[in-house]
């Protein structure tokens, strides 16, 4: 039988009042706390040799529990093992791998990482994550290397190839010291408001000894005030901005200064006739920016001239038609391409409407697979310098321990890469503090053997070093690839 509802009494007034005065005590009280989070003091002095018999940490990034552990979505961007970044070279093997990592089971984590490279050796995250595992049994010392995963992920694994070939090689061999390499994976996607988020995250764990990266150098020019300040080591192998030249003790690179790379491209094109050069590049690459203003001042003191066009790849308006009628119609000889490494479509666009009509030049942002896979014979000829080539020296096992190693050729970004982790490699085995490391790679007798030459840096921290000037030519997997140009 229901009840007659309409029949119910109601509460007296007075009890809500009392209710009412209950909810908001208990707001005032304890709402703040909850809405807060407690902050602790982390250490900001640098590890020795990290023993991996210590518990793991319950972060999803992977982080020693020695370490600061990294929150939201930074968390996410950073991996030790325990997740996949790269998901493009996923596989079943790999997502058990990095499962068996995150509960603390290496052994399991090892054998899987080792079945997922049988059935794809060309994945970079997987060796790095495999000898992680494997460092986690002993002890070890910490690096990173930042690259933008989500926005450039070819270019990424161009450069994660460098690295986990050079952790690899040093762990197989003994370590350093009898300590294992472990390196932490940061996805940064050339983004400066990302790369600042993890260039705090990572000045504030001291486990992480140095840092490679970033790529662009938009990215690591937004980083290097922070690791300088927080006097963590960057060596990016990648940046060539002006910017970067002696900005501070802690802040390296491992390609030469680029005034030294561009001035051979110009004088190349004023000694094969071609002196009047239009120039098309990106306004908001910092590293091509400086490209441009280097490669004019050596094409006027080579006696060349810049036909001046407004042909930017950063604008929205950008029109590759309007761009080349531009030039044409101004008596240009030659064009030289800058563009931003996450825009070089809008370069191959240019070149694709082009059609061989004028020589095509290009910075060293268009070494990449991406310009002779969708080129192809509108970028035929063009010309760029490159810090290293598989035949810059016959007498390196390099290229073709990388050859063998990746089944493939690989790019100067891996050499480069490899490079910068080779010299911070030889300068923890001077020191294994942050301050030690800096001293040792800033001494000015400091060398390590490369991949193609010795890594030395000038007291402004660029590489001393060399270019070499290559051309898209017929040839490759892709029918056209760069060779050097004789």
């Amino acid at each position: 039988m229901s009840l007659d509802t309409n029949q119910r009494k109601s509460p007296p007034p007075i009890f809500f009042i009392v209710a009412l005065g209950l909810i908001a005590f208990g707001a005032y009280k304890f709402l703040p706390g909850l809405l807060t989070s407690k902050s602790s003091d982390r250490s900001t002095s640098t590890p020795t040799p990290t023993s991996g018999a210590s518990p793991s940490g319950a972060s999803p990034s992977g982080a020693s529990p020695s370490g600061a552990s990294p929150s939201g979505t930074i968390a996410n961007r950073i991996s030790l093992g325990k997740q996949i970044l790269l998901t493009s070279q996923t596989t079943a093997a790999k997502e058990a791998g990095v499962q068996a990592f995150a509960k603390g089971d290496y052994q399991g984590a090892v054998q899987n990482f080792q079945a997922s490279l049988q059935q794809n050796r060309n994945d970079p995250e997987t060796i790095i994550y495999l000898n992680n595992a494997t460092a986690s049994k002993g002890s070890f010392l910490k690096i990173a290397v930042s690259v933008p995963i989500g926005s450039n992920p070819n270019v990424a694994q161009e450069i994660l190839r460098g690295v986990a070939q050079a952790q690899d090689e040093i762990n197989t061999s003994g370590g350093l010291n009898g300590a294992k390499l472990q390196v932490e994976i940061v996805n940064d996607d050339n983004s400066p408001e990302v790369v600042r988020e993890v260039a705090k995250t990572l000045t504030k764990d001291p486990t992480i000894l140095a840092v490679i990266g970033h790529n662009a150098s938009n990215a690591s020019l937004e980083a290097a005030p922070i690791y300088q300040q927080e006097k963590l080591v960057m060596v990016t192998p990648t940046s060539f901005a002006n910017n970067l030249s002696g900005f501070g003790s802690y802040i390296f690179r491992t390609i030469p200064n680029i005034s030294v790379m561009a001035a051979p491209l110009a004088e190349y094109a004023v000694k094969t006739g071609k002196t009047n050069i239009a120039i098309c590049y990106d306004s908001e690459a910092r590293d091509n920016i400086s490209f441009k203003d280097e490669f004019v001042a050596a094409l006027t003191a080579a006696g060349g001239k810049l036909v001046p066009t407004v042909c930017d790849f950063s604008l929205s308006s950008f029109n590759p038609e309007n761009a080349l009628a531009d030039a044409v119609s101004k008596g240009a000889q030659g064009l030289m391409l800058a563009p931003h490494i996450d825009r070089i479509d809008r370069a191959i666009s240019l070149a694709r409407i082009n059609q061989g009509k004028l020589p095509l030049y290009g910075s060293t942002t268009l070494y990449t697979f991406q310009t002779v896979k969708d080129g192809q014979k509108d970028v035929d000829g063009l010309v760029l310098p490159v810090p290293w080539h598989p035949e810059t020296n016959p007498g390196s096992p390099f290229p073709e321990n990388a050859r063998q190693r990746w089944g493939g050729i690989v790019n100067w970004r891996t050499a480069t890469s490899f490079d910068a982790t080779q010299a911070v490699i030889a300068g923890l085995r001077q020191s294994t503090t942050r301050e030690g490391l800096q001293q040792a790679l800033r001494n000015a007798s400091f060398s390590t053997p490369g991949s193609s030459e010795d890594v030395k840096f000038l007291p402004t921290g660029d590489r001393a070093g060399k270019p070499i000037l290559v051309q898209v030519k017929q040839g490759g997997s892709t029918g056209y690839n760069f060779v050097p140009l004789r």
